[in-house]
C-alpha cells in the first residue's frame, strides 16, 4: 500500500475518532440531565419518562459507538488486506469483463451484509427490544433481509452492468450518461417507491371515513395539496415508534400515517404534524433534496470517472485497475469525506424542519405543534438534553426544546 492509501485509512480511523468523541459527549450530557426534567416540560414529561428517554439515548448511542467503530474497521480490513485476496478468487471463476467486475462488487456486497447482521440483530432483539419497541420476529426480520437482498439484486445488477458497459462503449462521456440514468432512476423512485416497493415490507391501507379522514382531507385541499389519498401503514407490526410522512412526486404524491401514531395521538396533534409535512411541500424542500442529491451524485460521477480512467487511485492500495475493485474502494474510501460534510447536511435538514414547524404554526396554532412534538418526545423516548455540539453535528431535526421555544417566541 502507498503513502496515499495509508493516508486514506488514518483519514477513517480519524473520523470514527471523531464520532466516538461525540457520542460520547452526547451520553455525558444525558447521564448528567437524567434527573431533572427541563421546567419547559415538567407538566407533560414525568421524571420516569424522562429518565427512560436518558436510558435509552445513552444505550443507542454506546451502541453507535461500538457500530462506528465496527465500520471503521471492516473498511480499513477491506481496503488493507481483504480485497486483493477476495478479487484472486472471484479472477478464478470469472474471465476479465462486466462479469467478473459485477461478481466482485456483489462479494464483497454479500460479505458486507453478513458482517452487518449481528448489529442489525442487536438492534431490533436487545436494544429495542429492551426499551419495549420491537414487534419484529425472527422470522419477520430474516424474511425482511431476504427481500431486502432481492430488491438489491434487482435493482442493483442492471445499474452495475449498464455503468461498466458504459466505460467500455464511451470511455470519455460515460460518466455524464450513468448521472442522468442514476437521477431518473432516483426521481422515478419517488413513484415506484410507495407504490410497489414498500409495499412488500408493510401494509397500506386507505385512512377509514370519520372526523380524522375529513379534518385531513380538509387540511390538504386548504393547503392546495393534490394526492393520492391518505394510507395507515402498519408500522406496529415491526416497531411501538410513530410517524408520519408524504412521499411521491407530483400528482402521485400519497400520505402515509403509522397506525403508532394515530392510536396515541388526539386529532388536532395528528392534524399539526400533517401540516408540518406539508410545510416541507410549500417551501419546497423535496425539491431541493433532489437538487442536493443531483450535485453530490453529480460530484461522485466525476470522481468515478477520474478512479475508472487511471490506475493511481487502486494502485494507492495495491489493488489491480478493475472497474468493481475501484468501484468498491470510493465507496469504502469516501466515509471521511461523507463525514465531513455530514453537520452541514443536518443544518440545511434542521433549516427546513423549522420552515415546516412555522407553516404548521401558522395553519393549525402553535399549542397544537407544541403537543404534538412532546408527545412524540415521549413516546419515542427521544432525549430532552442532547449535547449541543452533537446535536449540531448529527441531527436532521432540532432538538424538540429548541423547536418549541421557537414556535412559542413566533408569537
Amino acid at each position: 500500500m502507498s503513502a496515499m492509501g495509508v493516508l486514506i485509512c488514518i483519514a477513517i480511523a480519524v473520523s470514527a475518532a471523531l464520532g466516538v468523541y461525540l457520542r460520547k459527549r452526547q451520553t455525558d450530557n444525558v447521564a448528567a440531565n437524567r434527573d431533572v426534567v427541563p421546567a419547559d416540560f415538567a407538566r407533560d414529561v414525568t421524571l420516569e419518562d424522562h429518565r427512560r428517554a436518558a436510558d435509552y439515548t445513552i444505550a443507542r448511542t454506546r451502541f453507535a459507538m461500538a457500530e462506528t467503530l465496527y465500520d471503521a474497521l471492516l473498511s480499513i480490513l477491506w481496503l488493507a488486506v481483504l480485497m486483493a485476496p477476495l478479487y484472486a478468487l472471484v479472477s478464478r471463476y470469472f474471465e476479465p469483463g462486466m462479469t467478473r467486475s459485477v461478481a466482485f462488487v456483489l462479494a464483497v456486497g454479500f460479505i458486507g451484509h453478513v458482517m452487518e447482521l449481528p448489529f442489525s440483530l442487536a438492534n431490533a432483539f436487545w436494544l429495542e427490544e429492551r426499551f419495549g419497541f420491537n414487534r419484529l420476529t425472527l422470522k419477520m426480520f430474516f424474511l425482511d433481509e431476504a427481500k431486502g437482498v432481492a430488491l438489491g439484486l434487482a435493482l442493483g445488477l442492471p445499474l452495475l452492468y449498464g455503468m461498466f458497459w458504459l466505460l467500455g462503449a464511451l470511455p470519455d462521456t460515460w460518466w455524464l450518461f450513468a448521472f442522468v440514468a442514476f437521477m431518473g432512476l432516483t426521481i422515478a423512485m419517488t413513484v415506484i417507491y410507495p407504490t410497489f416497493i414498500a409495499p412488500l415490507f408493510n401494509k397500506f391501507t386507505p385512512m377509514e371515513e370519520g372526523s380524522t379522514r375529513a379534518r385531513m382531507e380538509a387540511l390538504l385541499q386548504k393547503c392546495g395539496f393534490e394526492s393520492r389519498g391518505l394510507y395507515v401503514m402498519d408500522a406496529s407490526r415491526r416497531s411501538a415508534h410513530g410517524n408520519a410522512y408524504f412521499t411521491g412526486f407530483g400528482k402521485a404524491k400519497r400520505i402515509v400515517f403509522f397506525d403508532t401514531l394515530l392510536e396515541k395521538h388526539s386529532l388536532e396533534e395528528i392534524e399539526s404534524i400533517l401540516a408540518h409535512e406539508l410545510g416541507h411541500f410549500k417551501y419546497g424542500h423535496v425539491r431541493q433534496m433532489i437538487l442536493m442529491a443531483a450535485v453530490i451524485a453529480f460530484i461522485g460521477f466525476a470522481v468515478l470517472y477520474w478512479a475508472f480512467g487511471d490506475a493511481t487511485f487502486a494502485g494507492w492500495f495495491g489493488l489491480p485497475n478493475d472497474p468493481g475493485v475501484v468501484f468498491v474502494a470510493l465507496l469504502f474510501a469516501k466515509e471521511p469525506l461523507s463525514h465531513v460534510l455530514t453537520p452541514l447536511m443536518a443544518w440545511h435538514s434542521r433549516k427546513n424542519e423549522f420552515e415546516a414547524d412555522d407553516f404548521a404554526r401558522r395553519i393549525v396554532g402553535k399549542e397544537p405543534m407544541i403537543s404534538a412534538l412532546t408527545r412524540l418526545t415521549r413516546d419515542n423516548l427521544a432525549t430532552l438534553t442532547p449535547d449541543p455540539l452533537y446535536a449540531q453535528f448529527y441531527f436532521s431535526h432540532p432538538p424538540v426544546p429548541v423547536r418549541v421555544a421557537q414556535l412559542r417566541a413566533a408569537g
